[in-house]
């Protein structure tokens, strides 16, 4: 990744933190506890319409490699 695109990468970083504060203790709380393999992650999103969209999946030991490259490829 070039200079220029690691440069607008942290701050769109920066102003998601600033939009959602409370989303990155979230994550360090998920990372301090630890997802193991076959924790279930539930996600939902609801549309500015009120329709529910939902999920869940079980984690597999390959989710973790991916979640671990991932963790060491994000800005701080």
């Amino acid at each position: 990744m070039d200079m220029g695109n690691m440069m607008r990468m942290l701050g769109a970083w920066n102003t998601f933190k600033n939009n959602h504060p409370k989303f990155p203790a979230f994550c360090k709380a998920v990372a301090q506890k630890g997802i193991r393999e076959d924790t279930v992650i539930e996600i939902i999103v609801t549309t500015p319409e009120g329709e529910k969209i939902e999920t869940s999946l079980k984690v597999k030991a390959s989710d973790l490699e991916l979640l671990s490259s991932l963790g060491n490829m994000a800005p701080q």
